[in-house]
């Protein structure tokens, strides 16, 4: 008897859980998620002190080639909406100074150019943000196809004066921020 009555509380506590406390279960809202997150990332960072920029021949002081496959990645490539490059440079040394910074596609040919012209010190820290995609940025084709960043340094003062500033130096930081579609 004893038995027959747990037996029966069991069957009983059951049929309320399975009824009162379940509801049922809707796996279709992966359907609807949308997942838009902003990535940021640094991208290039390049500082050079004012005797390298003395002691360069000619006007052109740098010239590097990056591997930069971030861009093109399947991953990033189908999924990126919009984004955004800034550009930080500062210059304390005593000449006036250009950079130029090209997005290159696998065959070395140029998407897109920047060029930033930056006086001679003492001048305030140069920031400049390009967008693309959006109704109002640059065409994301070429985030897309970039897979390299050309940067050049061109010394547009003497090569003899020194700046009065503790290590002068010039100084270019880069990054980006992108929204992209994880679904």
């Amino acid at each position: 008897m004893r038995f027959l009555k747990k037996r029966l509380h069991f069957l009983l506590l059951m049929a309320v859980v399975q009824y009162a406390c379940v509801d049922k279960q809707n796996f279709d809202q992966f359907d609807d998620l949308s997942v838009t997150p902003t990535v940021t990332s640094s991208m290039v960072y390049v500082e050079t002190p004012e005797a390298v920029i003395n002691d360069a021949a000619g006007i052109d002081f740098y010239s590097q080639d990056f591997n930069f496959d971030a861009f093109n990645e399947d991953f990033f490539a189908e999924r990126v909406l919009e984004g955004s490059i800034t550009y930080e440079i500062e210059n304390t040394t005593s000449k006036q100074i250009e950079i130029s910074i090209n997005f290159l596609d696998e065959g070395s040919s140029v998407l897109d150019t920047e060029i930033f012209i930056i006086e001679a010190a003492p001048t305030a820290v140069l920031t400049r943000e390009i967008f693309y995609g959006g109704a109002t940025g640059r065409s994301l084709d070429i985030i897309r196809n970039t897979s390299g960043i050309r940067v050049f340094g061109r010394n547009l003062g003497d090569n003899s004066s020194v700046s009065t500033l503790a290590d002068p130096k010039i100084v270019l930081r880069s990054s980006g921020s992108f929204r992209l579609r994880l679904k």
